[in-house]
Formats: C-alpha cells, structure tokens, sequence
C-alpha cells in the first residue's frame, strides 16, 4: 500500500477546513497544511488533524506557496485540495481502494474535479486534474495565479472525484495580482493571457478581456483546451457588446483546433435560434446531440450541452417547425437524463395535446 501526504495552503478557512480533512482522515499518512496569513480558527481546526502546521509569508504567488507545501512532505505521494474540496463518501471509498491498489510505478493520477451540479445531483461542469504525484519526481507547481502542476512520466486516469464546495463569494484577489504584474511590465506568459481574460470577464471589464482574449489567440501558442474555451468566453463577449457577426466568427474559430464540441455547438444553435432561424439551430443542436461521449483532455466539459440541454432545444426548434412527433422524440430523451425537469415535463404535456389534437 503506498503512502500519502495531504499537502494544503489555507487563509481563513475556518468555516470549510474540518468538512474537507475529514473527508481524508484515515486516508492520508500525513497532512501537511501551510498556512499563509489566517486571523481566524484555521490553525486551530487545523491542529485537531495534524501537528504539521507550518507558515508561509504570502508573496501573491500560488505556485510558490504550494511549491512549499509539497517540499514539506514525506510519503511517497501527494495528494493536493483546496479548503472547499472534499471526496464525497462514494469516492472516499474509491480513494481507499485506489490507496491499496495503486502501481507504484505510476507518477501522477488524474482525478476529476466535480465544480457544478445539477438538480439530481450529476456533474453539471467538470475537468481532470493531476491530483496525486509521487514525491520523489519532484513536480513544480508554475505560475503566480491560476497555477498548475507540470508532471511527465506515467500517467493514470483515476475515476475518484474530488468535489468542490464553493460557498464563499469570488472575490477580485486574483484580478487585482494579475492587474500589479501588468503594471509592472511583466509580460505574461500564453497561459496567464489566457487566466487574466478570464478575470477580466469573470468581473465584467468586457473590452479589456476582449483585448486579452483576442492578444491570447493571436499567440497560436497555449494549451488547445484553453483555446477552444476562449472561444466561447470570447462569443459571449462579443455578444454583450451587440457584435453579432465577430460573435459568430470566433465561435466557427474553434473548428480549426479540433473535433467539435458540444459546448460549441449548443452556442451555435443559441445563435440561429434567437435570430429565430429554426432550421439553422435544429442544425447545430443536432450536431450537439449526436457528438457521443465528451473527449478525455482534461479540459473544463459542460455536461448539460453533451446530454440533455441540445435535446430541449431540438424539441423547441422542431416545434417551431411543426415537426411535433420529432420534438417529441428528443424531449424524452432530454427526460432521459433529468426526469424531474419543469420545462421538459410541461413540453411533454403540451406536445402530447398537439399530437392528440392532430389525431383526432
């Protein structure tokens, strides 16, 4: 059976902190939390899991500070969380399992990172991390914000999920670390264009994440995943900014990276389908709906444009066309996926109405 280190940063973490070490006690051989400035119950709650509490003085550099964190452990791997993660009681089990099973000969296991879910309790939005290494590789953790593990070696894709319990407001943190390198004259690296975007968009300064974006993408450099997603970022831009035709173009932008995705797709049909062009997003929803399995990358997936939300779509477009057997057909399988969906259960009763009517 290998052996695990927890390792942690934390700051005021005293609301979510026990939840998340309790979902690994037992489990890990060791928990490593460094701490970079708390004034609240953190540490306390912290010393009821482990006597390795340790401080790190916070330079605005996540990398950093979690470069220290796994420099302060001894098993054999690391396992990593955030305050507001947790392995719910099912992966708990599979975590267990995969302690007493795991090929030592493996250097890094990718977990899947559960952010959203929807009403029944399924994955809404999720991507793969490398979530547990071994500690002799020596794996650095790159970037100031947004930071990653850089792995190599052999690789497993684990279907242990660790799953995110955000309860605290977003705040502009990141934004505000991202702006003083900025005006600093630091030039940013493919991958922070990319993360200050999506700050920029996520606290609704649209032009200068359109600047970002658009500087981004002319590098022809950067992980595709954060390519094709900035695609869609970019479309939603551009759509707040009344530019219909640029939101159009960057979303067929995306096709030159890869496959299509559903996630594009499900945008191209929105497109058509508020311009009313029903054919057009019966088009694009098709294709969303008939995709299969989303790819293994990594990248961030949105469930619900893989599943059931093109087959609601495809049931009011065929609607709108008067093909009420066909909507019918796809607003059952949509039920499929989500049995208990208000808008699917009421086109269900309404379509079954028209059918009758045109029976009779």
């Amino acid at each position: 059976m290998i052996t695990i280190s927890l390792c942690m940063i934390v700051k005021n973490e005293e609301e979510t902190l026990e939840r998340c070490l309790t979902s690994v006690q037992s489990i890990a051989d060791e928990i490593v939390i460094v701490d970079t400035g708390s004034t609240d119950r953190t540490k306390e709650i912290a010393a009821r899991f482990t006597d390795k509490i340790v401080d790190f003085e916070w330079i605005d550099d996540f990398g950093a500070a979690r470069n220290y964190a796994f420099s302060q452990a001894e098993k054999e791997y690391i396992l990593w969380l955030d305050a507001d993660d947790i392995f719910e009681e099912k992966d708990r089990a599979k975590l267990i399992e995969l302690k007493k099973t795991l090929d030592p000969s493996i250097d890094t296991v990718m977990m899947p990172y559960h952010l959203t879910f929807d009403q029944l309790g399924n994955p809404a939005f999720s991507m793969r991390r490398n979530r547990l290494v071994r500690r002799d590789r020596g794996f650095v953790w790159i970037g100031a914000v947004h930071e990653y593990l850089e792995v190599s070696g052999k690789s497993l894709f684990s279907d242990v999920a660790v799953t995110h319990k955000k309860d605290r407001v977003y705040t502009d943190r990141n934004l505000r670390i991202y702006q003083k390198r900025s005006q600093s004259g630091e030039t940013f690296s493919t991958r922070d264009l990319y993360y200050y975007a999506n700050e920029l968009y996520d606290h609704t300064y649209i032009e200068e994440a359109i600047l970002i974006y658009e500087k981004f993408w002319n590098t022809n450099l950067g992980w595709v995943e954060d390519r094709i997603a900035s695609c869609l970022k970019l479309a939603d831009c551009y759509s707040r900014m009344g530019e219909r035709e640029n939101q159009l173009s960057v979303l067929f932008r995306s096709f030159a990276l890869d496959n299509p995705r559903a996630e594009i797709c499900c945008r191209l049909g929105a497109f058509f389908m508020d311009c009313k062009r029903w054919k057009q997003a019966k088009y694009w929803y098709l294709a969303a709906a008939t995709l299969g399995e989303p790819p293994v990358t990594g990248g961030m997936i949105d469930y619900p444009s893989w599943t059931w939300l093109p087959r609601v779509q495809l049931c009011v477009c065929c609607d709108r066309l008067g093909e009420y057997e066909e909507a019918y057909h796809h607003n059952e399988i949509g039920l499929s996926y989500i049995p208990t969906h208000a808008s699917m259960l009421h086109n269900k009763s309404y379509l079954e109405k028209v059918m009758s009517k045109k029976q009779e």
